[in-house]
């Protein structure tokens, strides 16, 4: 009998394995085209043997690498499974990984959804990312990225340009070239924008897509007038990859707010300032000065936002704004694409975290429907409503308002007498949609804002939320509904 049991216990271990996986199911989640789409397994050898991974059989969306197929006793290995679905929609994959200590297979599912599928080579993460590409273990979205500034006509490169990455519409590093015009960093892929400044040269912004494959970034700078030609100094090419000398870091969202600011020309911001505006500080929103806000902003998040610059564009200009909120104000969020919905009702100025935290996940999608976007703005500004204050709609969008949006006309008409106003901000629009914009601007008793650059982004919101709650013009901006 104790034979029998001995038997029983060592089927039961051989049935169990001595290799452990760290998880047998990975969600994916909703992939946009730049998306990470691999995972991490472990593999650890509980056993006192020997085990080595003998296949592995999986669906031809799949590729998969491993650090090494042969597992001593207490050590790890990893499978790195990386998709690759050819349709958009949901996706359910089965792996089957075979270990030399059992004798079925490991099933390992990998489930998730893509949201939109790569277009004009978007995306170029067909292959499963190397671990030298990026280290088991570390961030999996992270991985090494090198940006080049270079002079436009000569393609010379340029120390000391300053250059600072934006995603999610925060600033995350910023740093200067090093002798051969080149700044590496660590960076995680997405939607991302360059702002880049060299002394004698115009600044130069850039928005792109960023992963492993497309992690060589060149930015072009065009020499001011006064400035002469930098000369290329031999023909060695810009694009072999070398590691650049000590990088000096600075203080990221200052110099980058003072860089911007430099750049700023008032006049195109808002057309009419008050005198005792402009003798205050611009960064000056106390309650001494203005009127407390409740601000909706209606927001497009249609395909055409997706492109980098505007989008990331949209994203700084929100955080300007909630960066000088007070206690006293209230902003609220609302999407609209195929439709429209609230990401977020009126919220304190003091919870600024969840404010930001909102505004960095939007994605783009879908078609444009602005109408109803407006019409659902309103009954937010309603529902915070601050009766002593300014109550302001504004919309911020790249195109016209062109699909059920026939009456959003009278909704503004209507809580215009209400005493709620509206603006209307471009970002990086055509010149054939300005005047619809400009327009409905009008008819909302509020202005038209444009955000071409980053320095609009940086600037012309806030400034249009001073100017809407200064105290000395809120008699002048009530007589105009």
């Amino acid at each position: 009998p104790f034979a029998f049991i001995l038997l029983l216990c060592s089927f039961a271990n051989m049935a169990q394995g001595q290799v452990s996986f760290s998880a047998t199911h990975y969600n994916f989640g909703d992939l946009e085209p730049y998306s990470a789409r691999y995972v991490d397994i472990k593999l650890h050898n509980l056993g006192q043997k020997e085990a080595w991974i003998l296949r592995v059989q999986k669906p031809g969306e799949v590729t998969y690498i491993t650090t090494k197929q042969i597992i001593p006793p207490d050590s790890t290995t990893m499978i790195r499974l990386h998709v690759n679905p050819g349709r958009k929609g949901r996706f359910n994959y089965t792996v089957d990984v075979f270990t030399s200590d059992r004798g079925e297979p490991t099933k390992i599912r990998l489930t998730g959804s893509m949201s939109e599928m790569p277009k004009d080579g978007v995306n170029l993460l067909t292959d499963c990312p190397s671990f030298s590409d990026r280290p088991g273990g570390k961030n999996p979205n992270a991985f090494d990225l090198t940006v080049v500034t270079v002079d436009k006509e000569t393609r010379e490169p340029l120390n000391r340009s300053k250059v600072t990455m934006i995603q999610s519409g925060q600033p995350v590093w910023t740093s200067h070239t090093d002798k051969k015009g080149m700044i590496k960093e660590e960076s995680s892929l997405g939607l991302s924008y360059f702002y880049a400044t060299h002394i004698g040269y115009e600044p130069t912004e850039l928005g792109a897509y960023i992963n492993f494959k497309r992690n060589y970034v060149i930015l072009e700078l065009t020499r001011n007038e006064d400035t002469p030609p930098v000369m290329i100094a031999d023909t060695a090419t810009i694009a072999a990859v070398e590691p650049p000398e000590e990088i000096t870091k600075i203080t990221i969202e200052e110099e980058l707010e003072k860089t911007l600011i430099s750049s700023i020309n008032t006049h195109e911001i808002i057309e009419e300032i008050p005198p005792e505006l402009s003798e205050l500080d611009p960064d000056d929103f106390t309650e001494a000065h203005f009127d407390p806000v409740n601000v909706v902003f209606v927001l497009d998040v249609s395909s055409s936002m997706k492109q980098a610059d505007k989008i990331e564009l949209m994203k700084y200009a929100l955080f300007q704004l909630a960066d000088i909120l007070r206690p006293c104000d209230k902003m609220a969020l609302v999407t609209y694409a195929s439709d429209a919905s609230v990401l977020l009702p009126p919220t304190s100025g003091v919870d600024k975290k969840k404010i930001k935290d909102e505004v960095a996940a939007l994605k783009a999608y879908g078609y444009t429907s602005g109408g109803s976007g407006i019409k659902l703005g309103y009954k937010q500004a309603v529902k915070g409503k601050i009766p002593d204050g300014a109550n302001h709609v504004i919309v911020i969008t790249d195109g016209a308002f062109n699909r059920n949006s026939e009456d959003y006309k009278k909704a503004i008409k209507k809580y215009r007498k209400k005493g709620i106003t509206l603006s209307v901000v471009g970002i990086r629009n055509k010149s054939v949609d300005e005047q619809e914009m400009r327009d409905a601007a009008q008819l909302g008793g509020g202005r038209y804002i444009p955000i071409f650059k980053l320095a609009d982004a940086q600037w012309n919101v806030k400034q249009e939320i001073r100017l809407l709650t200064f105290r000395h013009s809120s008699a002048l901006l009530k007589s105009t509904l």
